[in-house]
């Protein structure tokens, strides 16, 4: 017996709240038979100007519509707020769960039977997924792909990763603010995210590992013709996942997020899908840890990306994209089923590689173990994560005196100071920039190198904080220090002038004076006063779990699948 679809409760009534909802849908010009008991598909976009990465969605909502038609489904697009991580202030990590709640809330209240998720720019994604795992749709995503290969004076350069070199180059003399600035206009040539393995590839790509996408999705240039291919047959399948009554928590499951975390190691992924995987799987249910991230960290770093490695993203397609990735970790993946129906070793299938150089074998890795590392020890007894495939080998074990900005605004004024009393040992250490303290938790963990070092050839050094770091980024940085300093963590009560022991061998990340120490200065602790007292910004700042939890708000975990049985006349 076909189930009644969802949809019948707002359309399918023959009495004054039905009359309503056809009716003034019928003033854009659908036709009786739109109503007629087919499966209404959401098209849930986050397309917007001011998010250049997903400038591209508008023209493949279209796609998807002509697939849902095909399909016999009836597509409906609506908006959702869009957030431009290269554009908003203080950052747009701070509207993530704001995204999730309208998602979740418009996918709740309106009459449609399955969601396809449109985005691409880092929090837009996991925002959607977040949102759409709280209602348990039949769901898919459709990324916007990335940009093209940037090109400036004949060489490939990569988004983000490239800005931070060439600005470091720039502070130590070895570039010209000419240069600079021409760079600029080479760097962003097309529509799309970040062509390197940044934080939105890098969640585009974990998304295709957990089956939630249509295979390719992940690598293919936005304005690459195939992903408009691709728009229109993720709008047929999602037509059929309704009929076949494939929700999303049957694709999200502990296995296919395992598979995320393997993935994320094999593609040298960014230390931000931690924190968004942690969230997402705490609206599905799945009692995941940072200790769970530990799974990836033997898996070799196979795809030779910035900023891992050398290439970008248009390579990586063209050397065979995440289905390669896939067919490479075949024996390492778990049984986990994927909007397509089946397995996701099906994704893998007829895989081949193009260029070995870009994704490699098992057996000729660019780095033997590549995974995201947790940390823990008294700065940080709720954990900590480095990236090493990012970092330099020889700081990975390092101990050294701790320099302490209390807050960006100190880092920012005192960073390049000619005096400032650092040396290539020293490790920075930055306060006030967690989920509460900035609020929003920014990308300002991969803190400047101090000038004075940058000119004597410094690149790299141990840098210490609450926040987070930039998925194109670069450097051994440890990020998401919990509990955060504004929290009361231990983080709040480091000096300048204390040693910090760093062992990523053993896990640790310690400041080494006395538990009596720390509680002496706790005693005198002051914390910050919030910084916002109303509006969306006050309520994040109250409720905002911690990192370790992906700084979800409290009250947002879970999900609420009951029907809305409520009308509005």
């Amino acid at each position: 017996m076909t189930k009644e679809k969802r949809n019948r409760a707002w359309y399918g009534k023959n009495d004054r709240d039905g009359f309503i909802h056809r009716s003034w849908m019928k003033n854009q010009g659908f036709p009786d038979h739109a109503f007629d008991g087919r499966p209404i598909i959401g098209i849930c976009n986050t397309w917007s100007e001011l998010t250049p990465c997903n400038s591209g969605l508008r023209d493949l909502a279209e796609g998807v519509k002509r697939g849902v038609w095909e399909a016999g489904g009836f597509p409906v697009e609506f908006p959702v707020m869009s957030l431009g991580e290269t554009q908003m202030k203080p950052t747009a990590m701070l509207f993530r769960n704001l995204l999730a709640m309208d998602v979740e809330e418009s996918i709740r209240a309106y009459g449609i039977d399955g969601v396809v998720l449109l985005g691409g720019c880092d929090k837009t994604t996991p925002g959607q997924l977040m949102g759409a795992a709280s209602v348990d749709l039949p769901t898919i995503v459709v990324s916007s792909g990335p940009m093209l290969n940037g090109k400036w004076k004949g060489k490939d350069i990569g988004s983000g990763t490239d800005v931070w070199k060439f600005s470091e180059d720039v502070r130590a003399g070895e570039m010209t603010l000419q240069d600079f600035m021409a760079a600029e206009s080479g760097m962003s040539r097309s529509k799309g995210v970040c062509m390197t393995m940044g934080t939105a590839s890098t969640m585009a790509s974990v998304v295709e590992a957990m089956g939630m996408s249509l295979p390719t999705n992940a690598a293919l240039p936005a304005v690459d013709a195939r992903r408009m291919a691709l728009a229109h047959l993720t709008g047929k399948r999602i037509v059929e996942m309704v009929e076949e009554d494939i929700k999303l928590s049957q694709v999200v499951t502990r296995a296919s997020i395992e598979n995320a975390i393997l993935a994320n190691a094999a593609v040298g992924g960014s230390t931000n899908a931690v924190i968004h995987l942690l969230a997402i799987a705490g609206r599905v249910g799945i009692d995941l840890t940072l200790d769970d991230f530990e799974l990836g960290s033997d898996i070799p770093l196979l795809v030779n990306c910035m900023p891992s490695g050398k290439y970008l993203m248009e390579d990586f397609c063209y050397a065979g994209g995440m289905p390669v990735v896939l067919s490479h970790l075949r024996d390492k993946l778990r049984r986990a089923q994927t909007v397509m129906g089946g397995d996701i070793l099906a994704y893998a299938e007829g895989a081949e590689c193009y260029n070995e150089d870009v994704i490699r074998p098992l057996d000729n890795p660019l780095r033997p173990a590549a995974g995201l590392k947790v940390l823990r020890g008294n700065i940080a007894p709720n954990g900590a994560i480095v990236k090493p495939s990012a970092a330099t080998d020889a700081l990975l074990e390092h101990e050294g005196e701790a320099y302490v900005f209390e807050n960006i605004e100190d880092m920012k004024a005192n960073i390049d100071r000619e005096d400032l009393p650092v040396t290539a040992d020293t490790v920075l250490v930055l306060k006030g920039c967690g989920p509460k303290g900035y609020p929003g938790m920014p990308e300002v963990g991969n803190m400047p190198i101090p000038a004075r070092l940058v000119k004597e050839g410094v690149r790299d050094m141990v840098r210490v904080s609450d926040a987070r770091m930039s998925g194109t980024a670069y450097g051994t940085v440890i990020l998401h220090v919990s509990p955060e300093s504004n929290a009361g963590g231990n983080l709040g009560l480091v000096q300048t002038g204390d040693r910090i022991r760093l062992s990523v061998g053993q896990g640790t990340l310690d400041v080494l004076v006395s538990d009596e120490v720390l509680a002496e200065r706790r005693a005198v602790w002051v914390p910050e006063p919030p910084r916002y007292d109303r509006g969306y910004a006050k309520l994040y700042t109250e409720t905002v779990l911690q990192a370790d939890k992906g700084a979800d708000l409290d009250f947002l975990v879970g999900k609420d699948t009951r029907p809305v049985t409520r009308e509005s006349h």
